[in-house]
């Protein structure tokens, strides 16, 4: 599965989630089972050439439509900051759907 997130900054420890309008890269997190495989960055959306599963976005005012005109999953991390709370709720079941 690939999850996309806009943060902060292109480090795999230190990044957070930002808006989409604010953020400095896209973080692409690989998971297999409940295991991030991977975490590449780009600096555009357009930049990343996978299939993308699901978008975590910092809040519900997020400009998200283009997501859901290719039918990916967009999620809310309304508590959560890092790559590590997002996937880690997102296996929970914790991130609200939008």
């Amino acid at each position: 599965m690939k999850i996309v997130i806009p943060v902060d900054k292109k480090d795999r420890f230190l990044s957070v989630i930002s808006s989409i309008e604010e953020n400095r890269a896209w973080a692409v997190v690989s998971l297999d089972g409940a295991k991030i495989v991977s975490v590449d960055f780009f600096d555009r959306y357009e930049e990343i050439f996978c299939l993308v599963n699901k978008v975590v976005v910092i809040n519900n005012l997020e400009f998200v439509w283009p997501f859901q005109d290719d039918g990916i999953e967009i999620l809310i991390a309304s508590k959560e900051k890092s790559i590590d709370e997002i996937v880690e709720s997102l296996l929970l079941n914790r991130l609200k759907k939008l």
